[in-house]
């Protein structure tokens, strides 16, 4: 007889934990003992995201929250100074030729826009370097958008002195300008 009468027991407990759950009095875990209820404090959301708790009893939810905003593109400006993109190579004096010689390589650096280079490449006395210059050589060339040009700047020199002919090879000038 002692069974018959714990299961009416049982059932009402049972019923009075789900009342107040339905009415968001009680959580899993929410009264300690001594009676004392504790704040159950969702975790915080995770960054980008926004907390707005669900009305009545149940789980947060999170939205997420973006926001973008476009920098502005920077404009692309060139120094008229073109020297930073010309390379030089392979100084050199060609004796069956009889003139000096310089293999010269422009890259333009801009993927958008063409430029003009005018070049001058100079050939200076090494040994001494007193400034003298052999030559001077002038072109204009014309480069596309992230392309490299290359030729042989060339000077008609021939060397009627009898002592070796010391020299170096220098790009003097490489004034850009935008097409």
């Amino acid at each position: 007889m002692a069974t018959t009468e714990r299961r009416p027991v049982r059932a009402a407990i049972a019923a009075v934990t789900a009342a107040a759950g339905a009415l968001g009095l009680v959580g899993c875990g929410a009264l300690l003992p001594g009676g004392h209820a504790r704040q159950v404090t969702p975790p915080p959301p995770p960054p980008g995201y926004s907390y707005s708790p669900s009305p009545g009893y149940g789980s947060p939810s999170y939205e997420p929250t973006y926001s973008y905003s476009p920098s502005p593109t920077p404009e692309e400006t060139y120094d008229p100074d073109g020297r930073s993109d010309a390379r030089g190579n392979n100084c050199r004096y060609d004796l069956s030729a009889r003139r000096l010689e310089y293999s010269v390589s422009v890259t333009n650096p801009s993927l958008t826009k063409t430029f003009k280079y005018e070049m001058a490449v100079n050939w200076m006395k090494a040994r001494p370097a007193d400034g003298t210059a052999f030559g001077l050589h002038q072109r204009s060339i014309i480069v596309r958008p992230g392309q490299t040009e290359t030729y042989t700047a060339t000077y008609s020199y021939t060397n009627t002195s009898t002592q070796q002919l010391w020299f170096q090879c220098e790009i003097r000038r490489a004034r850009k300008s935008e097409l």
